[in-house]
């Protein structure tokens, strides 16, 4: 039996591959190499970018690395492959798939967007109509997707289609991994109320995709899916922090620096907001820790609820606080960015772009339910539509 990876071994072995490694040089080949060492996200099997260490200890490799001036791999604009795509390929995935596939994704050599969403399928998910008909030895995919982030930069999405409408929806429903490069895939932008288009809409025309991007078995594919979004929320809400990380270290910053804005009402809201990152910060932790010993459960779905209206309220907050100032939004223009910064733009733009967290990974008025009755045990909201075939169902 192999001995448990310590932090002190992760240590040691993070300033051994440093000694042979310089930071400084080819940034895409230090990414590989730091892959192929282990020392990727070390909680995944060894040959697949980690070294079955415990989840705990990745800020342990991470912060040597930083500290090393090592290059990152654009966590930012890799969130979706690195939070959602890889969890799920790791669990369901072949052996194939997961040599394929996990490399290039954690060295940000390929994106991945999510295509889940639909026009008529968005809190109620397992309603998506994008459908995939056999064709010999694969599969071609018709439908249209929307709200999914990064599909201008993506070379890869994960996709929920709808593979047997005679049977309940749950049912009927096969997990594919979509080369957005191939024939009859279009992307288009959609405008926010940042003015930027970081959104999309995909549309599939007969796009052909061999059997062996089909991820788990043929109808199972809300089980897959369910993979998905429990570390999507994680990914969102609970993400690892420092203390006064993320928004509400902006608005600390601020009060800090320019006494001239200050009151006593704002004093005791920013200091309510502060406490509540804190204790948000803090249940991550706890929540990180739990994941250690398995999947992510329907706890995840609580955090990400918190996350959504405490970023939304630190905003609001931040905007008040600047008055007239905090209303100068960056620019108008229709950019398609690259990734999501939210701490390097302006408070206007913060503002605007919380928004979207209690409607992007699960609304919040979904993950209530899902809360009340996955973590809190209450009875479950009435259905009309679970037990009759997906063909039935009006839409």
């Amino acid at each position: 039996m192999a001995e448990p990876v310590t932090a002190q071994a992760l240590q040691e072995r993070v300033d051994g591959f440093l000694a042979g490694h310089d930071p400084a040089g080819d940034r895409l080949e230090f990414l590989r190499a730091r892959f192929d060492a282990g020392l990727a996200w070390v909680h995944y099997p060894v040959g697949l970018g980690g070294l079955g260490a415990p989840r705990v200890l990745q800020p342990v490799v991470d912060q040597r690395f930083a500290a090393a001036g090592a290059p990152d791999n654009s966590p930012r604009r890799i969130g979706i492959g690195l939070g959602m795509a890889a969890p799920t390929i790791l669990r369901h995935g072949t052996a194939a798939q997961r040599a394929r596939f996990l490399r290039p994704l954690w060295t940000a050599e390929e994106v991945w967007c999510q295509l889940f969403s639909e026009p008529g399928a968005g809190s109620d998910l397992a309603g998506v109509a994008t459908r995939a008909v056999r064709d010999g030895d694969g599969w071609l995919i018709d439908g249209q997707k929307v709200w999914t982030s990064m599909a201008h930069q993506a070379r890869w999405g994960i996709l929920l289609a709808r593979t047997d409408p005679a049977v309940p929806k749950h049912a009927g429903l096969t997990y594919f991994l979509c080369d957005m490069h191939a024939p009859g895939v279009e992307v288009r932008p959609l405008r926010q109320a940042t003015g930027e288009a970081e959104f999309n809409e995909v549309f599939l025309s007969g796009v052909r995709l061999d059997d062996e991007l089909r991820l788990g078995a043929v109808g199972e594919g809300w089980a897959v899916a369910r993979t998905t979004l429990m570390n999507e929320r994680v990914a969102i809400g609970g993400a690892a922090l420092p203390r006064e990380g993320g928004m509400i270290g902006v608005l600390a910053r601020t009060w800090r620096t320019r006494p001239e804005l200050r009151s006593p009402a704002l004093h005791d809201e920013v200091l309510r907001l502060w406490v509540r990152a804190e204790a948000l910060r803090l249940t991550g932790i706890r929540l990180r820790q739990q994941l250690a010993a398995g999947e992510p459960g329907p706890e995840g779905s609580a955090m990400k609820l918190a996350f959504a209206a405490l970023t939304q309220q630190i905003s609001g907050t931040e905007v008040e606080l600047l008055g007239a100032e905090g209303l100068r939004h960056d620019h108008w223009r229709a950019d398609r960015p690259a990734e999501l910064d939210l701490i390097g733009r302006g408070p206007t733009y913060r503002w605007l772009r919380a928004k979207g967290n209690s409607i992007e990974g699960g609304t919040s008025e979904v993950l209530r339910n899902i809360v009340a009755e996955r973590v809190l045990g209450l009875p479950a909201e009435p259905r009309q539509d679970t037990g009759a075939d997906w063909k039935d169902l009006p839409r």
